[in-house]
C-alpha cells in the first residue's frame, strides 16, 4: 500500500437489500475498523456477495446507511474489488486489460505498474495474450491485479481463490498478508477450507441475509467459519 494513503473503514447501520419483495440482506449492523480483515462466512444465498457489492458502491442499500469507506468513484478510487465474476474484458491481453483500468483511474506510471503486477501475479510472459485464451485461474489472477492498481485502503473479495491452483493462493496470502500488515482493510467472502481464513482476525456468519454470528461479540471463530462448511 502507498506511503501516506491512509485507511478505510466501513459501518454498516440497519441495512436493508431488497429486490422487489425479496430481502438480500435485512437489517444489517456491522463494523468493520481500519486495518481489520474479516471474512464473511455464510451459505449460497445468505448475502454475502450483496453485502460486498454494497460496500464497493456498486449497488445502493433499499433502508439505512452505508459509511466510512472511501468513495469508489474518486480520482484514484481506494476501494479494490473482486466479483466471484472476473469481469475483465476477453478481446484485451492480460496488458491491456490491466493498462485500460489504469488509464479509466487516473492512475500515474500506469505502464510500470501494470509490469509490475503482472510479474508479481505470474503473468509477465502472457502479458500479450488474449484474456479469452486463459484459464479460469489465469483470469482471476488478472482481475485480482486490476483491484490492486490503485494500492487500495480497502480490498473486498468475493471468493477469491476461485480458479486459483495451490501455488497461486499461496502467492494471494502472502500478498494479502503483507497488505493486512500495512493496514489496508481487508473483507473477503470465502468458501470452503482455505489458507486464506487464516489471514482474518474475525468471523462474521450471514444466514437469509442477517448476521447471525460474529468473533466480535463472542462467537468461536470455529463456529462462524466451519458451522456452514466455509
Amino acid at each position: 500500500m502507498a506511503a501516506g494513503a491512509g485507511h478505510a473503514g466501513l459501518h454498516f447501520d440497519r441495512v436493508d437489500k431488497r429486490y422487489g419483495s425479496v430481502y438480500a440482506l435485512r437489517n444489517v449492523t456491522l463494523s468493520v475498523a481500519a486495518g481489520d480483515c474479516v471474512v464473511l462466512a455464510g451459505r449460497n444465498g445468505s448475502g454475502k456477495t450483496t453485502l460486498l457489492r454494497l460496500a464497493a458502491r456498486l449497488t445502493r442499500p433499499t433502508d439505512g446507511t452505508i459509511s466510512g469507506a472511501p468513495e469508489i468513484s474518486a480520482p484514484q478510487p481506494a476501494i479494490g474489488f473482486v466479483a466471484h465474476a472476473t469481469m475483465v474484458y476477453d478481446e484485451l491481453t492480460a496488458g491491456e486489460n490491466l493498462r485500460f483500468f489504469g488509464k479509466l483511474l487516473g492512475l500515474p506510471r500506469v505502464n510500470e505498474r501494470v509490469a509490475e503486477l503482472l510479474k508479481e501475479v505470474g503473468l509477465a510472459e502472457r502479458k500479450d495474450s488474449l484474456v479469452r485464451t486463459f484459464s479460469r485461474g489465469m483470469r482471476q489472477r488478472v482481475a485480482i491485479a486490476r483491484a490492486l492498481l490503485a494500492e487500495p485502503r480497502l480490498l473486498l473479495f468475493d471468493e477469491p481463490a476461485t480458479g486459483l491452483d495451490p501455488e497461486a493462493t499461496a502467492w494471494l496470502a502472502a500478498q494479502l498478508r503483507k497488505l493486512r500488515d500495512a493496514g489496508c482493510t481487508i473483507l473477503m467472502s470465502l468458501h470452503g477450507e482455505s489458507e486464506l481464513a487464516q489471514l482474518a482476525g474475525r468471523a462474521v456468519r450471514l444466514d437469509a441475509g442477517r448476521v447471525v454470528a460474529d468473533t466480535r461479540t463472542g462467537a468461536t471463530f470455529h463456529s462462524v467459519y466451519h458451522f456452514t462448511g466455509g
